[in-house]
């Protein structure tokens, strides 16, 4: 797949402002594109869509299928009726999101919009929900059993539950339904009210103009619909737990490696099914975007397996997994997939070839080139054919002014001499950001990508996610009147100057 010469921005909805603690679908989301098309960008990517679990990350959520509930926007269920117009928000932070206070009052607003849907809704809003969740069944309904079932437990993992609704038991599930019929209903409800606005939010994306790029991890949680309602697919011990889990190896950056915790693919029975439940995953998030970045694109071709109990990954090993036919069966069943490979991390010749081999661009980050000529991140050493996607900095960078306040002083020193020869300016600490912008429009990678972190030259309190850090991540959201007209026209000019209208 080759993707025209374009430029995009990354920003995840949670981001947007609003008064209701937390980025939402509705008129900030049709104003942030608005602005995204004055700069003529034709790329919006977002991260993983998800209901978020434990620890808030995108990349940890309880389901590789469904939507995120606070996605749902209360002023859309007050204009609908369905929650009564004196709803007011708690004094929610106006630039962060405050995960634990937002999970203590969204579910409870959510209910009695629920209460207030099927008091009052409509025959055709309930015809509709009641077609979404037959076409979604699949999926939808082991994810709204889960859901109730995590409120039941009180939060614990699916594993912990009692013997006969961990392991499924036909006669213990349909009791589970008739007894948790409301929470399902209302699960199965907010699910429809997600995929009903996100697919508003895209129509109106490809009115602008825009596309929208998503972003789906490799593995999935444990403590997911994904795992429970599909153990076979796992490596897992009667008890549930797994015995071997996902993470990589001691490397440059950590001598104890990264110990993630995803239980990991049983590869073998996934190819006796054709690899039907990838090809669904795949087809369930083109639904949300018009081209998906796969993270940890490298896990394809071998992934580092680590017994379960490790305190952290050093003792694993690698392992290899069936990428090549993985694909084949995807492009079998839905053509020419847009993907994005994120090929970064300790990449051999045989994942380049399974990237190469299907088309896939991989991926460039700025922040990491500035070490010497040889570095492939540098843009004069992308491929001649261009199909990749350069970055300034991505959701697990550091902003590119926070970056160049703690960058080692022989790469700040390389980076003014590069940026030299491109005639690009970067006297002061504030201009870094727009220089590694200007850097990567001026490569020759099909699609530049900048992080609005970055656009906006803001600092290191502006991150996303610090990778290993546990707690303050994700949070970060722009105020109202943050998206500057100044800002946008200085951007159409410089896509302007290097052909990426």
């Amino acid at each position: 797949m080759k993707i025209e010469r374009s430029f995009g921005i990354l920003l995840h909805p949670t981001s947007f402002p609003g008064r209701w603690g937390i980025g939402a679908l509705g008129l900030e989301t049709e104003r942030f594109l608005d602005w995204l098309a004055s700069t003529g960008a034709r790329w919006w990517q977002v991260l993983p869509l998800g209901p978020t679990s434990y620890g808030d990350s995108p990349y940890q959520s309880f389901s590789a299928f469904a939507g995120n509930p606070y996605l749902v926007d209360p002023e859309m269920l007050i204009e609908r009726g369905w929650l009564e117009t004196t709803e007011e928000p708690p004094p929610y932070p106006a630039d962060s999101v405050d995960y634990g206070w937002l999970y203590e009052t969204r579910w409870p607003l959510l209910r009695r919009a629920f209460t207030g849907f099927q008091a009052r809704a409509s025959a055709q809003d309930k015809a509709d929900l009641e077609a979404f969740v037959l076409a979604e069944q699949d999926w939808l309904e082991d994810f709204a059993l889960f859901m109730a079932l995590k409120t039941r437990f009180g939060g614990k993992p699916w594993n912990e539950w009692s013997p006969e609704l961990r392991d499924r038991k036909p006669a213990a599930l349909a009791k589970a339904r008739e007894e948790l019929a409301y929470d399902v209903a209302l699960h199965e409800w907010v699910q429809w009210l997600f995929y009903a606005e996100w697919s508003k939010t895209k129509a109106f994306a490809l009115s602008r103009g825009i596309r929208i790029i998503g972003d789906m991890p490799i593995f999935v949680a444990f403590d997911s619909s994904d795992v429970w309602a599909n153990p076979q697919y796992f490596y897992l011990e009667s008890d549930g737990n797994p015995t071997v889990v996902a993470g990589v190896p001691p490397d440059y950056f950590s001598e104890t490696g990264q110990l993630w915790g995803n239980p990991l693919y049983r590869w073998d029975v996934m190819e006796q099914e054709d690899f039907a439940w990838w090809v669904s995953r795949i087809k369930q998030s083109l639904k949300q975007c018009h081209l998906v970045r796969i993270d940890h694109f490298r896990g394809f071709e071998a992934y580092w397996e680590i017994p379960f109990g490790m305190p952290n990954a050093i003792k694993g090993q690698w392992v290899k997994a069936p990428g090549e036919k993985l694909f084949r069966a995807v492009r079998t069943a839905l053509g020419d997939a847009p993907i994005i490979a994120e090929d970064l991390g300790v990449i051999t010749p045989a994942v380049e070839a399974l990237r190469d081999g299907f088309g896939f661009p991989g991926m460039k980050i700025l922040q990491f080139a500035f070490s010497e000529e040889s570095n492939p991140f540098l843009p004069h050493n992308y491929p001649p054919h261009g199909n990749v996607v350069v970055y300034s900095g991505t959701h697990d960078n550091d902003t590119s002014l926070g970056w160049f306040r703690t960058a080692p002083a022989e790469e700040v020193a390389f980076m003014r001499d590069y940026l030299a020869r491109y005639a690009i300016r970067c006297l002061s600490e504030y201009e870094v950001a727009g220089a590694f912008i200007e850097l990567a429009f001026q490569s020759p990678a099909s699609l530049a990508v900048a992080p609005l972190q970055d656009v906006l030259g803001l600092d290191t309190g502006a991150r996303m996610n610090f990778p290993g850090k546990l707690g303050g991540n994700w949070s970060w959201r722009y105020t109202e009147g943050g998206l500057d007209a100044g800002v946008a026209t200085g951007l159409k000019a410089l896509a302007e100057a290097h052909n990426r209208l």
